[in-house]
């Protein structure tokens, strides 16, 4: 926790970029019966009845301090679809920085293993050197700024049914396209400090230490 902390706190730097990672899933639906025309002032309406289309996975990327998402919509949730997510981020969205300093969840497919398995050697070992790893604690995953995010689009753009992949991915650029283009920043305000006081309960006592 106290590594994630820490790095919130760096001042931005462009040769070393913050970037936190995250992913979720979006549960695809029809309405068989249609919807009743949109009325102003109205929800939209339509019947209960719906039909599963399967699942799309959505990676998401966000660089706090400098207003900047991404998100990447995928059929799967695999190791290879994580590791082109990670080389879009290396050599199209920050190709200039030096390292990027990348904060994750420890899910299973988030280690610079996935890269070796879905490059060539020598292609995962440039990739790995161009990401500085930083994981979130287990039960920890509030502490990554790409969950605020996803919670975000959430609510702004996926609290509704979408029948398919190929409507799911225009809908998220545009949000995506939006917040860029107004360039909203994430403010993380807790730190270290606070959180010796307000998560003490998580810390270890050390025998012969005064607890208070």
């Amino acid at each position: 926790m106290e590594d994630v902390l820490e790095v919130y706190q760096r001042p931005y730097d462009p040769r070393r970029p913050l970037v936190c990672v995250d992913e979720t899933s979006k549960v695809l639906h029809t309405t068989p019966r249609g919807q009743l025309p949109l009325a102003p002032g109205q929800s939209i309406r339509e019947d209960y009845e719906y039909e599963r289309q399967g699942v799309a996975n959505l990676f998401m990327a966000v660089a706090p301090l400098c207003g900047w998402r991404k998100v990447r919509v995928t059929a799967r949730r695999t190791k290879h679809d994580f590791a082109e997510f990670l080389r879009t981020l290396a050599e199209e969205d920050f190709p200039e920085a030096e390292v990027i300093v990348l904060v994750m969840d420890n899910l299973n497919t988030h280690n610079p293993g996935a890269l070796y398995e879905t490059f060539p050697p020598e292609v995962a070992r440039r990739l790995v050197k161009r990401f500085e790893w930083h994981y979130t604690p287990e039960h920890g995953s509030w502490l990554n700024i790409a969950e605020c995010e996803l919670s975000v689009l959430a609510k702004q753009c996926l609290q509704r049914r979408i029948p398919d992949q190929e409507t799911l991915v225009p809908e998220i650029a545009a949000w995506e396209l939006r917040l860029n283009q107004t360039g909203v920043k994430v403010d993380w305000q807790f730190t270290i400090d606070q959180a010796r006081i307000k998560l003490k309960r998580l810390y270890p006592v050390v025998k012969g230490q005064d607890p208070t």
